[in-house]
């Protein structure tokens, strides 16, 4: 299976099916696994006696063997604890009644041929024993080679044949037209002692030889026992099916049990959860978790109540909360209202009464002006009159300042874009203000950039913004400053128009402040207000420049520090926008307090019965 997989069937599915599948697993792995361990010992335990038996088969063997030859030959050496072995070895065959077994032995080479091994295995057994006896000298060698090592014992499973209605005949697998049978093999060797010379090197028996020149250590023949297996492996297949259908049954039982736990004791209690979640979110606020299992889960249903108590409750105070704030809002919203009524009466009074007001003193400006030339007035006279034409002249720009800030503020000031050279314009600027500039001894530096392309913009508005900055750069540089006005285009292809001077500077605290209506910056005295500033103007000037930088489609940006100069940079598209209107801050605060929010309609009581819970 891939990780994703994987992933899929552990992370994404639910907890019952997960916690079966993981559990499940584990006892499919660990059950099985416990009882194969459990059968291979016992199988090995069944090897294990198996050799113990067929050593306790070749004493039995030995025992026999010496009976028989000392009851056929009565005249013989030791003949007379034949009875007494007789009676021994009946006592080690009623134990071993419950056990088939045959037992043979095979000799060395003899010359009369008799006993000799049947295959090449145990020729070479036979071999092996007779090198190894040849390094026994004594009977302690000889004890310690049975002792301190059994290797030599061999011991393994072969086939035999049982001739049907004839004795047993083990062999060396070879097939006959036979009942095949399974037979334990074993071999153990019979070193020469001093008290088995006594007898053998004298006599011979009736299966084995005289051997007169035998040594202590010398091998004198190999028992041979053959234990019959069938019934052995039939009980061991059958404990073995037993162990694994228990095995598989042990497993399914788990699994029911797994499933009812999971489903009743963990499954349960959180589906219940999740129900009364559930109830809550459709509006039945009033159902709560009911657990009684006396453990985490009836305390995680409590807290689950208690929490759910506590957000109903915040609920509602918030729901208060917001009705409050609602009508808040309304009264606030009805005082804007009023307030952006009374903004637009004043913006129409500001702008009928400059309207009313600039053909009179137009008037005034033009008499003065003809006064002025008339040669019968004498120095004083002609004084007078030009001191009435330059104070209507500053009347006249205070006045053009609040009527197109009426008009900017009743979101009535159009672009009027058109084709024009930007270079043209800002020399043609800085030209009607050098007579000023000059009268203060002021250096008025124009720097243009070459190879500008026609611009699209509103030209009068770009003049108003120009001049603007350079009345206010005269206005606030003292005598024998200079100014410096620069026009290039910047990497994105937009003006970047630059007035600075060498004047006396704006703050820091007043440069937040600077571009709102009204506002002179280092102006004030200390202690004073408006009407005690030191440099004249209706501070409306920089106000107007934002605002008409912002309706041609960029913005003008401040540098200054106290005591230095400052530097006004005001950055415009190359091309005007296709449209662009400026309303009064106050309606597009209006518009925000009146506007539905959505959010609020999720506290709201909605009276068709839903509480409007969110939970």
């Amino acid at each position: 299976m891939s990780y994703t997989g994987l992933k899929r069937v552990l992370g994404e599915t639910n907890l019952e099916r997960k916690t079966r599948l993981l559990f499940g697993t584990a006892l499919l792995i660990l059950i099985p696994t416990s009882f194969w361990w459990y059968g291979a010992r016992t199988d090995k335990i069944v090897r294990e006696t198996n050799s113990f038996v067929a050593r306790a088969l070749v004493n039995y063997a030995m025992v026999e063997a010496h009976i028989s030859a000392l009851q056929s030959n009565p005249n013989g050496p030791r003949s007379s604890e034949a009875a007494k072995w007789a009676d021994a070895n009946s006592a080690i065959t009623d134990a071993l009644s419950t056990r088939d077994f045959n037992w043979s032995v095979l000799l060395p080479e003899n010359e009369q041929g008799i006993s000799k091994p049947t295959n090449n295995f145990e020729w070479d057994l036979m071999l092996r024993w007779q090198r190894l006896g040849r390094t026994l000298t004594n009977e302690e060698q000889i004890n310690d080679a049975y002792t301190r090592d059994e290797s030599w014992a061999q011991a393994f499973y072969t086939k035999t044949v049982e001739p049907r209605g004839g004795a047993q005949r083990p062999g060396n697998s070879s097939l006959e037209e036979a009942e095949e049978k399974t037979f334990y093999r074993y071999y153990h060797p019979l070193f020469a002692r001093q008290e088995c010379l006594d007898c053998h090197k004298l006599v011979a028996f009736e299966h084995m030889p005289a051997w007169p020149e035998a040594k202590v250590g010398e091998l004198l023949a190999v028992i041979r026992v053959d234990l019959d297996m069938d019934r052995t492996l039939k009980k061991q297949a059958k404990n073995q099916a037993l162990l694994l259908f228990a095995a598989f049954i042990t497993v399914a039982l788990a699994m029911a049990a797994l499933y009812a736990i999971v489903r009743y004791v963990i499954v349960k209690p959180l589906k219940h959860l999740r129900d009364v979640s559930n109830a809550v979110r459709r509006g039945e606020v009033e159902t709560r978790a009911v657990i009684e299992t006396g453990d985490e889960f009836e305390e995680l249903g409590a807290a689950f109540n208690r929490m759910l108590r506590q957000l109903l409750r915040q609920q509602d105070e918030l729901r208060a909360v917001n009705g409050e704030l609602d009508g808040k809002i309304d009264e606030l919203a009805q005082v804007n209202m009023r307030l952006y009524e009374m903004n637009q009466i004043k913006s129409d009074f500001l702008a009928t009464v400059s309207h009313e007001l600039r053909t009179p003193l137009n008037s005034i400006i033009g008499f003065s002006d003809l006064l002025a030339n008339v040669q019968s007035l004498d120095d004083k006279q002609r004084r007078y009159a030009s001191n009435i034409e330059r104070s209507g002249k500053q009347l006249l720009e205070m006045i053009n300042d609040i009527l197109d800030l009426a008009k900017i503020e009743s979101g009535r000031m159009q672009v009027r874009a058109s084709e024009f050279d930007i270079g043209s314009v800002v020399l043609m600027q800085c030209d009607m203000a050098r007579p000023l500039s000059e009268k203060k001894r002021i250096d008025l530096q124009v720097e243009i950039a070459p190879g500008l392309p026609p611009m699209h913009q509103d030209r009068g508005k770009i003049e108003q913004v120009l001049n603007n900055l350079l009345s206010n750069a005269i206005k606030f540089t003292p005598d024998g400053g200079r100014i410096e006005v620069s026009a290039r285009q910047d990497r994105r292809g937009d003006l970047r128009l630059t007035v600075a001077d060498t004047g006396v500077g704006i703050s820091d605290a007043d440069q937040t402040v600077i571009f709102e209506k009204f506002r002179q910056g280092g102006g004030v005295q200390p202690g004073g207000n408006a009407m005690t500033r030191e440099f004249s103007g209706t501070g409306l000037g920089l106000s107007i420049v934002r605002e008409m930088c912002r309706l041609l489609g960029g913005d003008v940006t401040l540098d200054s520090e106290l005591g230095r100069g400052s530097e006004f940079t005001v950055v415009l598209p190359w091309s005007a926008p296709e449209q662009m209107k400026i309303e009064s801050p106050i309606a597009d605060e209006l518009r925000e307090l009146t506007k539905p929010r959505p959010d609020m309609a999720l506290y709201r009581n909605s009276g068709n019965g839903d509480t409007g819970s969110r939970f």
